[in-house]
C-alpha cells in the first residue's frame, strides 16, 4: 500500500491520533482478513477512496467479538464507514451463532400460496428481526432483499428468491423492506433488472440472458419498481449481460444504470456494484479499470472482495471524486435504529419475530424429512 499513509499521515502521527478523523466517505468498499482489524488494515480503511468493509464469515467469531470488531471500524472515521453484510436468510446468512437462523425467503412465497396476508406479517417480522439484530452487533445494512425471480433453473439464486411471479415478490420484498425500515435499517434490492432467468453462476462464469427489454420490463423489474415506488434506498445491478439491450453487464452499462434505473425508473437511491472479482467482472480490465468503468456509468458505490492485491492496486491508481449527491446517498445507508444485542431478547417485538420464523423453520424441517 505504497502510499496511502502518507495521504493523510504528518510526519510524527499515528494511526491512533487520526482515529475518528472527518473527512468524506469515498466509494470503494472493501473486506478485511480475520477477527481482528490489523494495523494494515485499519491504515487501508483510512484511504480517502474508501467508504465502507463488508464482512463475511471469517470475520465473525462471537458476539462480543464482532461488537468491538465494528465499534473500532466506526470509530475510525467521522463520518463513520459503513459496514455491511450478505445475511438475507437461508444458504446466505454470514452470522450463524448467536443469531437467529433467517429461513430462505422460498417459504414466504411458500405461505404467500397458503395465506397472502398471513405472509406480509411473516415478511415483516422477518425484515424487522434481521435488521434488529445486525443493528445491536454494530452493522449499517445488509444486502438483501434479493428480489429477483425464481424461475426454477438458477444455479446461484435458487431458494433465495421469493417466488416465481412478480407481483408476489414485489408484495413480500416490499413488507420484508417495511420491516427492515421499521427497525432503522437501509434495504438494498438485487440484482437489477434481474438475474433470475439464467442458470449461469456470475462468481464462477459469464452470464447473458437473450431475453427481449420487454419481456424483462414485464417481469423481473416490476418488483425493483414496487420498492422504487417506496423509497428504496440502494440497489445492486447484476454482473449479467443482457444483449438485446447492451454488449455489457448491467453493472458496466450505461444504458442500464442511467436509462433504464435512473431515468425510466425514477430511481434516485444509492447504486452499489457486485463484487468486481467476480469472474463476470474480469474480463473488463484490471482491477482499477473495472472499478472505474463501474463509477463512470453511474455507481455510487463499487465492491472489492476477497483480493487485498486488487483493492491496494485500485486505491492507490484510481483518480476518482465523488459528486455530493453520490455521497449523500452512501451517507443515508448509515444504521438509524438503536438496539443493545444484551437486551434484546427482552424486547416484545423480538420475541414475537423470533417465535414466527422458529415455527417457518420447523415446517421447513417438517417438510423435509417427507
Amino acid at each position: 500500500m505504497v502510499g496511502i499513509a502518507q495521504r493523510f499521515l504528518k510526519k510524527g502521527d499515528s494511526m491512533k491520533k487520526i482515529e475518528g478523523k472527518a473527512m468524506s466517505l469515498g466509494s470503494i468498499m472493501v473486506d478485511i482478513e480475520g477477527v481482528h482489524l490489523q494495523p494494515l488494515e485499519a491504515e487501508r480503511l483510512m484511504d480517502p477512496l474508501v467508504a465502507g468493509v463488508i464482512l463475511f464469515s471469517r470475520n465473525f467469531e462471537s458476539i462480543e467479538q464482532l461488537q468491538r470488531l465494528t465499534a473500532q471500524i466506526h470509530a475510525l472515521r467521522h463520518p463513520r464507514l459503513l459496514i455491511a453484510v450478505d445475511h438475507e436468510g437461508g444458504r446466505v446468512q454470514r452470522f450463524r451463532e448467536g443469531f437467529t437462523h433467517i429461513p430462505p425467503m422460498r417459504l414466504l412465497g411458500e405461505l404467500y400460496e397458503q395465506n397472502e396476508q398471513h405472509s406480509y406479517d411473516v415478511a415483516e417480522k422477518i425484515g424487522w428481526l434481521l435488521a434488529a439484530e445486525l443493528l445491536s452487533v454494530g452493522v449499517d445494512f445488509s444486502f438483501a432483499p434479493v428480489v429477483d425471480l425464481d424461475y426454477g433453473g438458477s444455479k446461484v439464486i435458487g431458494d433465495r428468491a421469493f417466488h416465481r411471479h412478480c407481483v408476489a415478490v414485489g408484495n413480500l420484498s416490499f413488507h420484508v423492506m417495511l420491516g427492515m425500515r421499521k427497525a432503522g435499517m437501509a434495504a438494498v434490492a438485487k440484482h437489477f433488472p434481474g438475474h433470475g432467468f439464467i442458470e449461469a453462476d456470475t462468481h464462477l462464469e459469464v452470464a447473458m440472458d437473450e431475453r427481449p427489454f420487454v419481456e424483462i420490463q414485464q417481469h423481473d423489474m416490476q418488483p425493483f419498481l414496487r420498492l422504487i415506488e417506496n423509497g428504496l434506498d440502494a440497489v445492486m445491478p447484476a454482473h449479467v449481460i443482457y444483449p438485446k439491450m447492451d454488449s455489457l453487464p448491467a453493472g458496466f452499462s450505461e444504458v442500464w444504470l442511467q436509462a433504464v434505473l435512473r431515468k425510466q425508473c425514477h430511481f434516485e437511491g444509492a447504486i452499489i456494484s457486485d463484487d468486481m472479482s467476480m469472474k463476470a467482472a474480469q474480463a473488463y480490465g484490471t482491477a482499477p479499470e473495472r472499478v472505474l468503468k463501474a463509477l463512470q456509468v453511474g455507481c455510487d458505490l463499487v465492491l472489492v472482495c476477497n483480493d487485498s492485491v486488487a483493492a491496494d492496486e485500485v486505491l492507490s491508481r484510481l483518480n476518482w471524486h465523488a459528486e455530493t449527491l453520490s455521497h449523500a446517498r452512501l451517507i443515508r445507508l448509515h444504521a438509524h435504529g438503536k438496539f443493545k444485542y444484551q437486551t434484546l431478547q427482552f424486547d416484545p417485538q423480538w420475541q414475537a419475530a423470533v417465535s414466527v420464523v422458529n415455527d417457518l423453520n420447523q415446517k421447513n424441517n417438517q417438510q423435509e424429512l417427507i
